[in-house]
């Protein structure tokens, strides 16, 4: 694994299924996974990660991201079902912060929620739509399963990482049939 460093940070770029993945840790925890992560994007999160989070020794984030990258790698391989590595939260606050970790507490792998009901869960029963920005504001995705967010009626929702990217990771766990083309 190829680990590089921004000011803040350390970071690596994952090939998997649903294309590259950037994972960015701070000594605290997994902070950042980008989606579609080319050079340029990988570029642009690393920049946007070292202006958002507080200066600190990026060295002390190898062994999180060592971690992070072996769990997100055993996924793919349908080898993990539920991830353990420690999170970074400082990129959210507020409603998207207790959404997403409501989510990641009580949503388990192959199984979905409904905007509606994930609000309820966090007391807010008529912030559906404030559950779909969340989802949206998700600096952790496939780690913090907003792909297991869906809209009411069955309907698959949005997604910030596509929605054949969402479709594929509810293919692997299950939750959907593998996409035919």
């Amino acid at each position: 694994m190829r680990l590089m460093h921004g000011t803040t940070h350390a970071w690596t770029v994952r090939d998997t299924p649903i294309g590259p993945l950037l994972l960015a840790a701070t000594g605290r925890g997994l902070v950042s996974v980008v989606f579609h992560a080319d050079e340029r994007t990988a570029r642009r999160a690393v920049a946007r990660l070292d202006a958002a989070l507080p200066p600190g020794r990026p060295a002390d984030a190898e062994a999180v991201l060592a971690g992070a990258a072996m769990e997100v790698d055993a996924y793919f391989r349908e080898e993990l079902r539920a991830f353990t590595t420690a999170l970074d939260w400082s990129l959210v606050t507020g409603f998207t912060e207790r959404a997403l970790r409501e989510l990641a507490a009580s949503v388990p792998f192959g199984s979905v929620v409904g905007y509606g009901e994930l609000a309820e869960r966090v007391g807010e029963p008529d912030a559906a739509r404030a559950v779909g920005a969340a989802m949206g504001a998700n600096p952790l995705p496939v780690v913090v399963p907003c792909h297991r967010v869906v809209a009411a009626g069955g309907e698959i929702g949005g997604f910030g990482g596509g929605l054949p990217t969402k479709r594929a990771l509810l293919a692997l766990e299950g939750v959907l049939p593998e996409p035919l083309f």
